[in-house]
């Protein structure tokens, strides 16, 4: 916003300038931030109605935010939800390093599930919802390929995956792996 006075250097007058700085400053000691707000404001609003030629200024207010004081109870355990996570992560790891073990080179991503985890963690346990949902249709959730990992991490500590399943990992031949990028099937 302030570029545009840029080309107004050095300040003609620094005395009135110096005057305005000490009113403020009066103003926020005396009658507090809120004084001082207003008094900017009806100041701004007033340049505008005079065609001053203002910048318009880069951000709007912010929309639908509410205090720390308004937001709702977290609705889950976050302990055992943070747990979870950590067994979560250290099996992603752990199956990605037993596959490059047996096949060095393979791969797999460990890093995107791990960054992301606690993203997917509420989006699993919160929102998204299974083909058991009101109506029969559940969610179609895509993920980035990279997450694999962690999802199938989550799947077997679900008890949809086996450890002979997770053992192989990014090695579909044969039709027993488990993709390195899953699609709906």
């Amino acid at each position: 916003m302030f570029d545009q006075f840029k080309q107004h250097l050095p300040d003609i007058d620094p005395g009135e300038t110096e005057e305005w700085i000490e009113a403020l400053d009066s103003v926020v000691k005396n009658s507090g931030n809120a004084r001082a707000q207003f008094l900017l404001y009806k100041v701004l609003k007033r340049a505008r109605m005079l065609n001053v030629g203002l910048p318009e200024t880069v951000s709007s207010r912010p929309v639908n935010t509410f205090s720390p004081e308004q937001e709702p109870w977290f609705p889950g355990d976050e302990s055992m939800e943070r747990r979870i996570r950590r067994l979560i992560r250290w099996n992603a790891a752990v199956m990605v390093t037993r596959a490059n073990t047996r096949n060095p080179g393979l791969g797999g991503h460990i890093s995107t599930y791990a960054s992301s985890a606690s993203l997917y963690e509420v989006g699993f346990n919160h929102f998204f919802k299974g083909k058991d949902a009101p109506g029969g249709v559940g969610d179609a959730v895509y993920f980035q390929g990279h997450g694999a990992p962690g999802i199938y991490a989550r799947a077997f500590l679900e008890g949809r995956l086996s450890e002979e399943q997770l053992d192989h990992f990014r090695m579909e031949s044969g039709g027993e792996g488990l993709s390195s990028y899953p699609h709906p099937r």
